[in-house]
């Protein structure tokens, strides 16, 4: 399946590494023009550069999508380049070390519920309007597999993953007979470097790991990246308020 891009304009949150980093590169590589943001202003420039080095159409903006001003001038700043926003993949997100739920501070739940909460709504709230002007846009916002499951230590990570999922149904129900389609994509343990992070190069930490996921090993970024580009395309225009769940079968068990 060809999915072409060409003549649209993708936005994606938190594409300085991983999976965001993976979907920038597809949306580019499938012809839209690509407008690539995170918090890591270095990152985000590298990344741009290296897709326009390689003939694509790519921008990089710094944006913390827990500041209304950044996320704003972000959106601004896609709409006087481009003209326009037809897919917007919210990715931006962070994991909270792992820690009881009794346990954790005031500081660690607020900052992971308002980046991968708020952060998304914040991004929502600017995105939708210029897509009601168009009448049409898709937009896929980052829960997890944890959004559809419990895990210990992670109480504010899974309840803001959950309430990602909440948030875009919700949205997808509010905005369905405006043209505009909103979905999450609920990506399992996929190697970045975030999961490496937590990984630590422990050998036995990630055996034990892959032997909780039926396919027999960790996800690639590009496989969500993959999933982003077909909920954004007209191959799912029929596909509404969903959270698909990329995982390997661990959900399944």
């Amino acid at each position: 399946m060809l999915i072409s891009y060409e003549n649209k304009v993708a936005l994606v949150t938190g594409a300085g590494q991983g999976i965001g980093l993976a979907a920038a590169q597809a949306f580019a590589e499938a012809g839209a023009s690509v407008v690539l943001a995170d918090v890591n202003e270095a990152a985000v420039c590298a990344a741009a550069a290296a897709l326009v080095s390689a003939g694509r159409k790519a921008i990089a903006v710094h944006c913390d999508v827990t500041d209304d001003g950044q996320v704003a001038a972000m959106i601004d700043r896609t709409i006087k380049t481009y003209g326009r926003l037809d897919a917007a993949f919210n990715n931006a997100g962070i994991q909270t070390p792992q820690t009881p739920a009794a346990e954790m501070s005031n500081a660690d739940f607020d900052r992971t519920i308002t980046i991968n909460l708020r952060g998304v709504w914040n991004c929502m709230k600017y995105e939708i309007p210029h897509m009601l002007k168009q009448g049409e846009g898709a937009i896929v916002n980052t829960s997890s597999q944890g959004g559809m499951t419990g895990f210990p230590g992670q109480a504010a990570y899974i309840a803001s993953k959950h309430g990602v999922i909440g948030l875009t149904r919700t949205a997808a129900l509010d905005y369905a007979q405006n043209g505009i389609r909103v979905n999450a994509i609920c990506p399992g343990a996929i190697r970045t470097p975030m999961a490496e992070a937590l990984l630590k190069g422990n050998t036995e930490i990630e055996a034990a790991l892959v032997k909780s996921i039926p396919i027999g090993r960790l996800g690639k970024s590009e496989e969500i990246a993959n999933a982003v580009l077909w909920l954004c395309s007209p191959w799912a225009s029929f596909v509404l308020g969903h959270a698909l769940v990329v995982d390997g079968g661990f959900t399944v068990w």
